[in-house]
Order: C-alpha cells, then structure tokens, then sequence
C-alpha cells in the first residue's frame, strides 16, 4: 500500500467542497424563499475562496491564493450590496 501523499489529502478536500458547492447550487436554485437562496449564494462564494485555497496548496501554485482573496473581498461587497438591497426593499426581491 503506497503512503498518501500530502497534496492529495488537499485534492480530495477540494472535490468535497466541489460536492457541497452543487447541493447548495441547487438550494440557490430551488429555494424556497428568497433568504435561502441569498445565503446559498453567499455559502456558494465562499466554497469557492475553500476550493481556491486548497489547490493553492496541493498544486503549489501561489497565484491561486491571490485569486481567493480577491474573491473572497468580491464576495463579501456582494453580500453587503445585496442585504442593502433587500432591507430598502422590505425583504423581498
């Protein structure tokens, strides 16, 4: 039996995280109110920055982390934007 090596552990991290970012894909979709698809956007977003991070490691490539950080800052204005939004519009889209 070969030993596991480290980057792998992180590869398979990421396809979990893949996994868990199609079921909340379709909780965006489905619904069924609008604060369970804003906040399955928002799990969504921030899957993402994960999965960037995770290949940031198992793939050695640092540039990867630049990419979730930026992500990540989009991500957070995105929620910030869309909470206004929805507060001066009495909670509904």
């Amino acid at each position: 039996m070969t030993p596991v090596a480290l980057s792998d552990v992180f590869l398979i991290a990421a396809t979990l995280f893949v996994g868990l970012a199609i079921v909340m894909f379709y909780r965006a979709v489905v619904g069924p109110t609008t604060q369970d698809r804003l906040l399955a956007v928002n799990v969504l977003g921030t899957n993402t920055v994960v999965i960037l991070a995770l290949l940031t490691v198992a793939l050695d490539e640092p540039w990867f982390l630049d990419v979730a950080l930026i992500y990540a800052l989009l991500n957070f204005l995105m929620a910030i934007a869309i909470s206004k939004f929805t507060v001066e519009r009495g909670g509904v889209l």
